[in-house]
């Protein structure tokens, strides 16, 4: 599957300041941010969990070939099985998550590029309890999910004592609606920072914003 600038957004978004030293990506697909991760943080654990067998053996190959092979591990299992596994055993001080969120009638001629793509796959409920039982006491979540599922997610959240801190909306161009919401959530309510970020002032033109968040990443940018 290429890589999305949803995931790139995210992995490059993701506040690093309160120094996590256990990072967990949720549905990690081929590894990407969990990658962009490891060459942020100097943290000592990046587990990632994928269902999908041909995405995680290409992550575990991808991790495998980079700087930071030592500090990354991939689990195969649905993140509902992880959970249970792991919630004794592990928290994690920063949880991020792409998840799949097109939930529509969507089918192309690709089963597993469909699955991937299903909120079925990883309903935000299942999502949000799950981290709720693995987030450290004042650890941080990071997702991106539609703009339109915004309002309802975080009524999810509120069920499972998980905050916002910080809101970013996105959009495409200037004048294109907003698509997308980067959100950062924990256990402790705060006043929430909001803002909004363009990516492009027209085809293939770059805002200073976006260049500035994921120039690290990218060969040409």
């Amino acid at each position: 599957m290429k890589i999305g600038t949803d995931g790139v957004l995210l992995g490059a978004w993701a506040s690093l300041e309160h120094d996590p030293q256990t990072i967990l990506d949720v549905g990690t697909g081929t590894g990407v941010i969990a990658l962009m991760l490891a060459q942020r943080s100097g943290a000592e654990l990046l587990d990632a969990v994928e269902i999908d067998e041909n995405a995680y053996e290409q992550s575990v190959e991808n991790f495998e070939n980079s700087d930071w092979g030592d500090r990354l591990f991939c689990y195969h299992a649905e993140f509902e099985e992880f959970v249970e596994e792991m919630q004794d055993e592990e928290k994690y001080d920063l949880i991020i998550s792409n998840p799949p969120f097109y939930s529509d009638n969507y089918s192309s001629e690709d089963a597993r590029r469909d699955r991937a793509r299903f909120t079925e796959a990883l309903p935000f409920e299942e999502l949000l309890k799950g981290v709720s039982l693995l987030l450290s006491e004042t650890g941080r979540f990071n997702v991106i999910i539609p703009k339109i599922e915004e309002e309802s997610f975080l009524k999810l959240a509120n069920d499972v004592h998980l905050f916002p801190y910080r809101v970013t909306r996105v959009k495409g161009n200037p004048e294109s609606s907003i698509k997308r919401s980067l959100l950062e959530l924990g256990f402790s309510e705060a006043e929430v920072v909001f803002d909004e970020l363009t990516i492009e002032t027209a085809r293939h033109e770059y805002t200073s914003e976006y260049i500035d968040l994921v120039k690290d990443f990218y060969l040409k940018m």
